[in-house]
């Protein structure tokens, strides 16, 4: 057995136990190319698991074409949640359009109103979510588990992805023709909001083009706070 085969054999068994312990459960989707892995293994093996998308409304124009792929071509509905539009409004009232790029206050007070408050409301009445996250993909991710209690949003977690390589990644992307975000050919590995995402040159960590005005250590938008009680499942 390839080691590809072993890790989607572990990354099948995390989907069914969770499905099976934790229902209802979700699906953060964000299109990126491991939510798209779990997004084929999900409609082939364990379609009752639930699955949406954060619409922030500055998206690239591909993310919105995956978006459509994703529903034409899967029989999982994917369910788009969008922010607050009292809360946006009076976020660009207070900071302008584009105030993300003054501070990691303000960047960051951009990711609440647009991720998570909409993100609170995806959650809101599931016992677990389950997300696309890699070890390898930042320094900030390196202390997760595939399965661990998240406090900060009172249910259970699962990152079945959480052990894969990037190429393991693209190697199942390619061998099973998955959909992908075209600006990933374009030197984009890691996609979010058009203004806070630019292609990378080559040898650059694969974060480095989100917020790459910011250090390393402060790259995250508040969706994936580390658990205060990491307990396994």
């Amino acid at each position: 057995m390839s080691s590809l085969q072993q890790k989607i054999d572990q990354t099948v068994a995390v989907l069914q136990q969770a499905a099976k312990e934790f229902a209802p459960l979700t699906f953060a989707n964000s299109l990126g190319a491991e939510d798209m892995v779990l997004t084929d293994l999900i409609a082939k093996h364990q379609p009752d698991i639930q699955m949406f998308s954060l619409d922030t409304g500055r998206l690239p124009q591909e993310t919105y074409d995956l978006m459509q792929q994703v529903r034409n071509r899967y029989s999982v509905p994917l369910q788009v949640y969008f922010p607050d539009a009292t809360s946006t409004e009076a976020l660009v009232g207070k900071n302008g359009v584009n105030g993300f790029y003054d501070s990691v206050d303000n960047r960051k007070a951009c990711c609440h109103a647009r991720k998570v408050e909409p993100l609170k409301r995806a959650l809101s009445g599931k016992k677990a979510w389950i997300t696309g996250m890699r070890r390898e993909q930042a320094v900030t991710r390196g202390s997760l588990e595939v399965s661990a209690f998240d406090a900060d949003h009172g249910l259970q977690k699962f990152n079945p992805l959480l052990d894969w390589s990037n190429a393991e990644v693209w190697e199942y992307i390619k061998a099973n023709d998955v959909p992908y975000n075209a600006l990933h050919d374009q030197f984009y590995p890691s996609i979010g909001c058009a203004p806070c995402t630019r292609a990378i040159t080559p040898g650059e960590d694969i974060r480095a083009g989100r917020w790459w005005w910011e250090n390393p250590e402060n790259k995250e938008c508040g969706l994936h706070v580390a658990s205060r009680i990491p307990k396994r499942a």
